[in-house]
């Protein structure tokens, strides 16, 4: 099964009833616009998760913005939304992979294996005519089982060990100015780091705002030798997410998320980083 899911698709997987979707709409900086947006309409059944209430933990000194919700808080939040292992879901935003691939990257991290992702952003449902509505669904409670998949990620002292690593890639998914140390952010260091290769997260999207398939992933990523183990982050944790989901559509197998990415490296006084940029 494909991680990624067509508009038709989707619609034919509504019609029989026995899915279910999550909404993620999110906007940095203005948190509660994406929930503000699902109550004023959305896909007819979808429940609503926010990226910091519901796909993320407590924030802690270290760790980024960002970090991985316990599993029993986050079994709990999908058993109230529905879905047990067996449920089919699928997963959507405004951009076509900004939050939801982060949704659909928690979901496999805690053992689900039946998610997709809508390969198109929710404004395209509705301009090609499919159903829309401000009716906020009652799920059934189930009972969703959470096993973390500790092999898709990596923490601080793991990406710090092996930073000259010949077997593995580095990959920053923020945009190239952020990544060369160019354009300054938030953060109390600029670059990136070390030997990490700059592949923004919107490359995976085609000129449409379309997620591309796993033949066009493959050749974005063409560069990037398959047997290499891959370490994906972005500045919180989320953005990352769309390239891993692009990755494993272009048949890489080792691909990791770190998630407290650039916040949590740069949350370490002692962390190296650099600017410019970088290759293999």
């Amino acid at each position: 099964m494909s991680n990624l899911i067509t508009l038709q698709e989707a619609f034919q997987k509504l019609m029989l009833g026995k899915t279910v979707f999550i909404d993620t709409r999110f906007v940095f900086g203005r948190p509660e616009l994406g929930y503000e947006g699902y109550l004023q309409e959305h896909i007819p059944s979808a429940v609503y998760f926010h990226l910091d209430k519901d796909l993320s933990g407590p924030i802690l000194t270290h760790g980024g913005r960002h970090p991985i919700p316990s599993k029993e808080e986050f079994a709990r939040k999908l058993g109230e939304a529905g879905i047990d292992n067996d449920t089919h879901v699928i997963v959507y935003d405004n951009e076509a992979g900004n939050v939801a691939a982060r949704c659909w990257w928690l979901l496999k991290y805690f053992g689900h294996k039946h998610v997709q992702m809508l390969n198109r952003p929710l404004s395209h449902w509705k301009e090609a005519g499919y159903p829309i509505t401000n009716e906020i669904p009652s799920p059934d409670v189930k009972k969703y089982i959470a096993i973390p998949n500790e092999l898709l990620t990596v923490s601080m002292e793991n990406v710090r060990a092996h930073l000259h690593d010949k077997g593995r890639v580095l990959i920053d998914a923020r945009k190239k100015k952020v990544y060369t140390g160019e354009e300054n952010t938030k953060y109390p260091k600029i670059g990136h780091i070390p030997g990490a290769l700059n592949y923004f997260w919107e490359v995976v999207l085609s000129k449409e705002g379309v997620f591309q398939e796993g033949e066009q992933q493959l050749k974005t990523f063409q560069a990037i030798p398959k047997e290499k183990e891959i370490i994906v982050y972005c500045g919180a944790g989320v953005t990352a997410c769309p390239n891993i989901l692009a990755l494993t559509e272009a048949g890489y197998e080792n691909v990791k998320l770190y998630v407290g990415s650039w916040g949590d490296w740069t949350s370490y006084e002692n962390n190296l980083t650099e600017c410019g940029e970088s290759s293999l």
